[in-house]
C-alpha cells in the first residue's frame, strides 16, 4: 500500500515539475496550489513513516480539512507537519468550519479537534512518538461550527473542542502555531508525555459564560511551555489562560495576558500517571510576563495546588516562581498567588510584582500555604493577605519596594497587523516592560533556589512576540526582562 502512495507521489511530482531533493525514503508531501497535492486530505496520513514531512503551503483560502496523526517517528527521524508561509509571512490556515475528514481515516473524538494526535482505528491505534507540528494557524472548533466526519455526516464541535488535541503521544512538539476561535485553544490529555509547546500564539478561545474552557488545558507527564504568547479569551468567556494538571511542568519565557487567572496549576486526575510521577511535586515558573488587564475575573494571578473535591490529589509540593514580571492593572485588589492548602509551598524570588492601583491593593497570598520570599521588587505598601492568614510568609528581608519599578512603558500600543490583525479581537498590543537602566531593580537579584540549578537557570528572555533571545545581564536581574538599552 505504501509503495502505491510513493508511485502516485512521484507521478504527481513529475507532472507538477516539482522536486523535493530527497529519495524515496523519507517522503516529502507538498500541499497547496500548484503542488503535488491540492488538498490536505490527499496526504496519506495513515501511512506516514519516520522522517516523513508534510509541507502545507499558505494560500488565500483556508484549508477546511481535519485529520488525525497516529503514527510514530523516531528521535533522529521525526514525523513533521510544517506550514510554509506565504509571501507576506502569513501562515497557512486550517479552518474547522465545514471541514472534511479524509475518507481513509477512522478515529474517535472527531468533535473535539481539528488536528488530533493519537487515538484511531485507521491507522491502527498506536502510541505516536516524535511528532512535530509547526507553522500552522488552526482555528474555529466550537459549538455553532459544523464539520463532515468519517461517516460523511455533518456534525458539530463540542464545547471542549480544540484546534490541536493531543490525546496521547510521546515526544510531541507544537511550535510557532496560532490557535484561536475555539473552545480550548490547546488540549493535551494524560496519555501524553514529554511535550514541548513553543513560540505559539494562543488567544480568543473559550465558551461564553463558562469557566471550563481555556486558552490551553493540559495534563501531561513532562510538559514545557516556552516563548509563547497568550492573549485574552473570547469576549464573555470566563476560563483561565493557561490551566494545567501536569507533572514535570515548566512554564518559562512566555507572555500571558488576560484570563480569569493567568496561571491555574491544579491537581491531576485520579489514578493518572501524573499522580505517580515524582515530578508532580515540583513546578517551575520563571522568566514570564504575567499581565492582569484589570477586567472582570478572578483577582488571583496564579493558583497552585488543586481544584477538585479530593484534596489528597493536590500537588502538595513546591512552586518555584522566580524572575517573573507580574503587572496588574486591576483597579481593586490583586492577589499574586493562591496556594490551595497548607501543604503547598512557593519559593518566590527575583520577581517584579507591580499593581497600578497602589501597594495596599496587593496581597501576596490569599490565606493558606507557605511562601519563602526574597529579592523581589514589590509595590510599596503590599500586604500578606487581604483577609485572614492561615499560612505563613517567610520574608528574608531582601525585597525592594517602591511606587514605580521603572518600566519603559506599561501603556499598550496598537501595532499594525497583517490581514486584519491576529491579536485579541483584531489588534496586536505591545507593552515595553523592560526596566530603565537607572532603576533599583536592575542588578538587585539574589541567587536562584538550589533546586532550580542547573536545569532552570535563567538564560533567555521573551521577545515580543513569540520570540526569544539570550539574557545578557549576568547574573540576571529582577524580573523577566533585562534592562533596556541606555
Amino acid at each position: 500500500m505504501r509503495q502505491s502512495y510513493r508511485i502516485a507521489f512521484l507521478i504527481a511530482l513529475a507532472l507538477c515539475a516539482v522536486g523535493t531533493g530527497l529519495g524515496a525514503d523519507p517522503m516529502v508531501y507538498e500541499v497547496g496550489p500548484g503542488r503535488p497535492f491540492e488538498a490536505v486530505g490527499e496526504v496519506p496520513w495513515e501511512a506516514l513513516e519516520p522522517g516523513d514531512t508534510v509541507l502545507i503551503h499558505a494560500r488565500p483560502e483556508p484549508y477546511r480539512e481535519k485529520w488525525v496523526i497516529c503514527r510514530a517517528g523516531t528521535e533522529d527521524r521525526p514525523i513533521t507537519v510544517r506550514g510554509v508561509p506565504g509571501p507576506d509571512g502569513q501562515l497557512p490556515v486550517i479552518d474547522g468550519r465545514d471541514a472534511v475528514t479524509r475518507a481513509e481515516l477512522n478515529y474517535w473524538n472527531e468533535p473535539r479537534s481539528i488536528v488530533k494526535i493519537g487515538g484511531a482505528n485507521n491507522p491502527p491505534d498506536t502510541l505516536p512518538e516524535h511528532i512535530v507540528i509547526e507553522g500552522l494557524e488552526v482555528r474555529s472548533a466550537r459549538p455553532g461550527f459544523m464539520f463532515t466526519g468519517r461517516a460523511g455526516e455533518p456534525e458539530t464541535y463540542l464545547s471542549n473542542a480544540a484546534p490541536i488535541f493531543v490525546e496521547k503521544g510521546r515526544h510531541i512538539t507544537i511550535r510557532n502555531c496560532v490557535l484561536h476561535d475555539s473552545g480550548n485553544g490547546l488540549f493535551i490529555s494524560s496519555g501524553a508525555s514529554e511535550v514541548l509547546v513553543e513560540g505559539c500564539y494562543i488567544y480568543d478561545n473559550g465558551i461564553e459564560g463558562s469557566i471550563y474552557e481555556h486558552n490551553s488545558y493540559t495534563q501531561a507527564s513532562g510538559l514545557t511551555f516556552q516563548f509563547n504568547r497568550y492573549g485574552r479569551l473570547r469576549e464573555g468567556c470566563r476560563g483561565n489562560n493557561l490551566k494545567d494538571r501536569s507533572s514535570g511542568l515548566v512554564v518559562r519565557y512566555n507572555w500571558i495576558e488576560g484570563g480569569n487567572r493567568q496561571l491555574d496549576l491544579v491537581d491531576a486526575g485520579a489514578e493518572s500517571p501524573q499522580q505517580e510521577d515524582p515530578r508532580y511535586r515540583e513546578t517551575f515558573v520563571y522568566g514570564n510576563i504575567l499581565v492582569d488587564p484589570g477586567e472582570a475575573g478572578n483577582n488571583q494571578m496564579v493558583h497552585y495546588g488543586g481544584d477538585s473535591a479530593d484534596v489528597d490529589r493536590y500537588r502538595k509540593g513546591t512552586l518555584f516562581f522566580f524572575n517573573n514580571t507580574a503587572l496588574s492593572l486591576r483597579p481593586g485588589n490583586t492577589v499574586l498567588m493562591r496556594l490551595s492548602t497548607g501543604e503547598e509551598s512557593a519559593v518566590v524570588r527575583n520577581n517584579i510584582v507591580h499593581v497600578t492601583a497602589g501597594g495596599r491593593f496587593l496581597a501576596l497570598l490569599t490565606d493558606a500555604g507557605r511562601m519563602m520570599l526574597g529579592h523581589n521588587w514589590l509595590t510599596e505598601g503590599w500586604r500578606a493577605s487581604h483577609g485572614q492568614m492561615s499560612g505563613t510568609i517567610e520574608d528574608e528581608g531582601t525585597n525592594l519596594a517602591g511606587d514605580d519599578p521603572g518600566f519603559v512603558s506599561i501603556d499598550p500600543v496598537p501595532l499594525s497587523a497583517p490581514d486584519g490583525g491576529n491579536g485579541p479581537r483584531g489588534e496586536i498590543i505591545e507593552r515595553d516592560l523592560r526596566l530603565l537602566a537607572e532603576t533599583r531593580a536592575v542588578g538587585a537579584a539574589g541567587p536562584l533556589p538550589e533546586a532550580a540549578l542547573p536545569a532552570h537557570a535563567v538564560t533567555h528572555e521573551y521577545v515580543p512576540h513569540c520570540g526569544s533571545r539570550e539574557r545578557t545581564d549576568d547574573p540576571a536581574g529582577m524580573g523577566a526582562l533585562g534592562p533596556a538599552d541606555p
